[in-house]
């Protein structure tokens, strides 16, 4: 029997399990991950407003593990040996024939003072520190914003940020209370959100405008404070600072010889095998992969790839080369919690819908959905 390891509990892993899982009934799955659960971390955006709590997004996968045979391995990756084959964790090393590497990334938080930012997609408990502390604010300074990783300008996920602004604004002004604050957007970048294509940025800056939400683009962060944002274009004042810094790679991955990106993700082919390692595959937020500089950073793109991931390691193992690829694709609504905007892009077409409220409605739709396989 077959054997696969399966790194980390997210996206991109699960889609594995299902892909291995529909083509072979036999494989014997192991998939390490502290806890059997899963976090949908799309339906952050709505935990601060109250349209999500924290429960209605973490799922118990132990029955999932169960109807797909999975083993699970409470524990972490925290090394790699015997040429790929060996997967040494906290709950003690692993033997495969195979692996797939989906573990996430890191965020990159070595700006000084960042201790004083929330890093919104960083978790549940993260989402609900922005709830309470904007419930015990009577008014006052908030400032969103999000940077990307200098050495892998891809390697980021500004568009939470957008949802994150746009759905306080919204909060603030249905409890009446918006007038009471100053909202502001930064980024070090002049035209944040360019992997969603300029007619999207256009937009999302437009309904900055229209929503009174200030904005300061286009200088180099250096720090924050309890207070401010500190950056070489003058300060921000901010009583509350939400920040998404860039991505890298996990820490594990040092302890190991796999190849790197300038960014320090794993380094990937187009069929998402990591270079100069047999049967080792990476798919979602660990990997650097080729395309198009706006190839994003998003659950739909982990899917894509974890299951170009999932079917080639299968055909490996039964003495075939490696056929299948990934479509480069991004597919979001920017949620206001009332409403969105949709946008899709790919190699040919780059389509932007304004903003309607059908499109929030299918956005908690797709939630349901999605988790519907894992509940």
């Amino acid at each position: 029997m077959q054997r696969i390891t399966i790194v980390g509990s997210g996206f991109a892993a699960l889609t594995a399990v299902r892909t291995i899982r529909k083509t072979s009934a036999e494989t014997e799955i192991k998939l390490v991950s502290p806890k059997p659960e899963f976090v949908y971390y799309p339906g952050l955006i709505w935990v601060p407003s109250g349209i999500r709590s924290g429960e209605d997004l973490r799922i118990d996968l132990r029955s999932f593990f169960a109807r797909m045979r999975v083993q699970h391995v409470a524990g972490e990756a925290t090394g790699l040996s015997a040429d790929g084959r060996r997967l040494e964790t906290t709950a003690g090393p692993i033997e495969n024939d195979g692996l797939i590497i989906a573990s996430g990334g890191r965020f990159i938080k070595k700006l000084p003072g960042i201790e004083h930012a929330i890093t919104p997609c960083a978790g549940i408990a993260a989402a609900e520190a922005i709830r309470d502390r904007v419930k015990a604010m009577d008014g006052g300074n908030i400032a969103m914003g999000f940077a990307g990783n200098p050495n892998e300008p891809s390697s980021m996920r500004g568009g939470p940020i957008f949802e994150f602004l746009f759905g306080m604004d919204s909060q603030l002004r249905k409890e009446g209370r918006r007038e009471r604050f100053t909202l502001t957007f930064f980024s070090p970048a002049e035209r944040p959100g360019n992997r969603l294509g300029p007619k999207a940025v256009d937009g999302i800056l437009k309904e900055t405008k229209r929503r009174d939400i200030r904005t300061h683009l286009g200088h180099k962060l250096k720090s924050f404070s309890a207070t401010k944002i500190t950056t070489e274009g003058g300060e921000i004042d901010a009583d509350l600072i939400i920040f998404m810094p860039g991505l890298t790679g996990n820490a594990w991955f040092d302890k190991t010889g796999l190849p790197r990106s300038p960014g320090g993700l794993l380094q990937a082919d187009a069929h998402c095998r990591v270079p100069g390692f047999e049967r080792v595959y990476v798919a979602g937020d660990s990997g650097s992969f080729p395309g198009p500089d706006w190839m994003p950073k998003q659950a739909h793109m982990a899917d894509l790839q974890a299951r170009a991931a999932a079917l080639n390691l299968l055909g490996e193992l039964a003495g075939k080369a490696p056929s299948e690829t990934f479509k480069v694709e991004l597919l979001c609504i920017v949620d206001t919690n009332d409403a969105g905007m949709l946008v899709a892009r790919n190699e040919k077409y780059n389509l932007v819908l304004p903003s309607l409220k059908a499109f929030h409605w299918l956005k908690r739709g797709f939630e349901w959905q999605y988790l519907r396989a894992y509940r």
